[in-house]
């Protein structure tokens, strides 16, 4: 029995140690399933309308970026005020990715004949690997946490 105490006291200290991090996983998972989800249905929905994927795709970032903000903002880094100058970090790091997305994303789809919808979910792993580490170190730093001051 003390071998499974020792084990369950383990967990915690590095749930501990890790929370933001577990926090940006199940988080980044939930941004990731949002984004994975709302190219196809924008693409769906806006095609028929005459819309290009690559204006699809800027629809798309609009409202991902936005909802990775917020999610990120209050459930991971839970940092508090400074709303504009994070949101303007925030947006440079995906501005960033959106402007190599817009020459990577024609590329895959004219050149190599993928799928957008595959070709852009395959670009959103890069995103999703890189951003944590311009987040927790640029985006969210400047002020103390929520769970620090209270």
């Amino acid at each position: 029995m003390s071998v499974w105490r020792h084990h369950i006291e383990t967990g915690k200290q590095l749930a501990a140690v890790h929370k933001t991090k577990m926090h940006f996983i199940l988080v980044g998972a939930l941004n990731t399933a949002f984004g994975l989800a709302a190219y196809p249905i924008l693409y769906m929905l806006l095609t028929p309308l005459r819309f290009h994927y690559l204006q699809v795709l800027a629809v798309s970032q609009v409202i991902c970026i936005t909802f990775a903000f917020v999610s990120n903002k209050y459930m991971v880094f839970r940092t508090v005020g400074n709303h504009v100058q994070e949101y303007l970090r925030f947006l440079t790091f995906h501005m960033i990715y959106f402007l190599i997305n817009l020459a990577v994303l024609p590329l895959m789809v004219e050149v190599l004949s993928m799928s957008p919808i595959w070709a852009q979910s395959f670009f959103a792993v890069a995103v999703i690997v890189s951003s944590y580490f311009w987040h927790s170190r640029i985006t969210f730093t400047a002020h103390k946490k929520q769970s620090e001051i209270s």
